[in-house]
């Protein structure tokens, strides 16, 4: 198993299993430990050899070094040497019917089938084996044995409580489709339906969460917010930040995780701080978190996994319900964090009095249009994407443009084509296409133009000819009532229609198609792309 290397190169030598110095004892890891150099000198001096460059070997020998029989024993003492963050399962010669496992800062469950238990590090992987499961929490160890599961603090037993997963299997399984992505992709009229799902009044006149609540007083009392995710998550959250600035008049500062837990941010006990992860697991993300309450500030989660570190960390916490979602890049998750974020700015507006209930009504009945709109874009643009996609044959190199929310959405469009295509793609605000970006621009190369926002759309317009005058080739997304897109651009792909500031869920089904055509006429690795895992739980 070559995972994703975080020391050394995907090879033979640097893949899991590891082993002691007489192959007896083997671990797999996920995670980094970060003094594995300290470590290992201290082993070669003891008179260790080691085969790879990981830092995870280090962690087999000093199993060896422990190990006087007794394999969870070693384990325990092991961990506590280690620095960083890890999920170790590890296997000795002697004891073929035990395995033993640790955990500090990276996801690890077990799962208790019908005469089978399981080590996993996320749910999917084990849903068609088994519903049930413990998560492990940091400083915690296990043993598997045939006859089930123990877990132990500091080899003390301890009592866990059993948790029931209802993900539906097939929701883990292709259903026919060539790939997981597209499958996820398809699958996004349903997710945002179940986002929506119990949240909204049945006169659609107001906002309901189940999960939290927050008094108007305490609503009053936030004088900024934060939001603090990575990826795919962060561009959900610049989203988020157009939306609850206009709404809520309050100001919202975005952030990336790893950026954010580093910089010394200025939080107190009336910052409210929303963090965003599909996993729940990620870990730049869940140091934000802590880092954040450690200063008094309230923690509001957007996840798509139950019992994940950051669902258990968060002081309130709202649930996606998007599934499993298999495919690295994102697309499902993003989708539903985005109606997670608009459904989170209108309870706040109607909790702070901005909207009342005849005003949030129209703006409600927009968003329950949305899977309904998705679903006719992927099935009425879908053959005219396909065929646009290879425009990108033959290009290395390609642009997103757009204003306002079109940026925060060409910046996932640029992500997901880069990702999976592996084609240079970088999102420009297009205002900004004079100061640098049009030197890049030559005869034929792509460029995608996002013109759904009315009060720039004469700007955007501009913005198309400069680099129409250029000679790119534009592919402009538009709503349908746009006509003065159509005289500039190459080609467009025209949207239902919808209040501007609900584009971004809109535009995003294109893009996302636009990446998985163009990879799969590239010959990519669409599922699964080099380089990249799906959830990112080392800093």
């Amino acid at each position: 198993h070559t995972r994703w290397a975080t020391h050394g190169r995907p090879s033979d030598e640097n893949s899991h299993p590891h082993t002691d110095c007489l192959g007896k004892i083997a671990v797999v890891h996920n995670g980094i430990i970060e003094n594995y150099l300290e470590l290992k000198e201290f082993l070669l001096a003891e008179g260790h050899i080691f085969t790879s460059e990981t830092d995870t070997e280090v962690i087999a020998h000093l199993l060896e070094h422990f190990y006087e029989g007794d394999l969870p024993f070693a384990l325990n003492q092991a961990a506590k040497l280690l620095r960083g963050s890890f999920a170790i399962v590890a296997l000795c010669q002697d004891s073929p019917n035990l395995l033993a496992a640790a955990r500090k800062d990276s996801p690890l469950i077990i799962g208790l089938g019908e005469g089978e238990f399981f080590f996993a590090s996320d749910i999917p992987a084990l849903i068609s084996h088994t519903r049930d499961i413990i998560i492990m929490e940091d400083g915690e160890t296990a043993v598997l044995t045939r006859q089930g599961a123990q877990v132990y603090f500091d080899m003390q037993p301890v009592s866990k409580e059993i948790q029931r997963i209802s993900w539906d299997v097939s929701a883990a399984q292709k259903g026919g489709y060539e790939h997981f992505m597209l499958k996820e992709i398809c699958e996004q009229p349903w997710a945002l339906r179940q986002t929506l799902k119990g949240r909204v009044s049945p006169d659609m006149r107001g906002v309901e969460f189940s999960e939290f609540a927050m008094s108007r007083e305490e609503l009053e009392r936030v004088s900024r917010v934060f939001i603090v995710a990575c990826g795919t998550s962060y561009h959900a959250g610049m989203v988020g930040k157009y939306f609850m600035e206009k709404l809520l008049r309050l100001p919202v500062e975005i952030d990336i995780a790893s950026e954010f837990r580093h910089r010394d941010p200025i939080i107190d006990k009336n910052t409210l701080v929303l963090v965003i992860s599909q996993s729940g697991e990620t870990a730049d993300t869940i140091a934000a978190l802590r880092e954040s309450k450690s200063r008094g500030a309230r923690v509001l989660a957007i996840t798509n996994v139950l019992g994940s570190s950051i669902a258990r960390e968060a002081d309130d916490v709202i649930f996606t319900w998007a599934g499993p979602e298999i495919a690295v890049a994102s697309t499902k998750a993003y989708i539903t964090q985005l109606m997670a974020l608009y459904l989170l700015t209108l309870y706040f507006a109607q909790t702070l009095g901005h909207l009342t209930p005849e005003e949030l009504r129209p703006v409600i009945k927009a968003l329950y249009r949305l899977p309904n709109q998705v679903q006719e874009i992927i099935d009425r643009l879908s053959p005219q994407i396909k065929e646009l996609s290879r425009k990108f044959n033959g290009h290395e190199n390609t642009f997103f443009i757009g204003r306002g929310l079109d940026y925060a959405a060409a910046l996932e469009g640029a992500l997901k084509l880069k990702e999976i295509s592996y084609i240079h793609a970088e999102a420009y605000a297009a205002g900004e296409l004079k100061h640098g970006p049009l030197a890049l621009i030559v005869d034929g190369l792509p460029v995608l133009a996002l013109c759904t926002q009315k009060d720039v759309l004469e700007k955007s317009v501009s913005n198309v000819k400069e680099v129409k005058a250029r000679d790119a080739y534009v592919i402009a997304l538009a709503f349908a009532d746009n006509e003065s897109i159509r005289d500039c651009a190459d080609d467009v792909l025209y949207l239902p229609p919808a209040p501007d500031f609900l584009s971004p869920i809109l535009t995003v089904a294109p893009l996302q198609l636009l990446a998985y055509y163009a990879a799969v006429s590239r010959g990519c690795d669409v599922d699964q792309p080099r380089n990249l895992a799906k959830s990112v739980t080392v800093t």
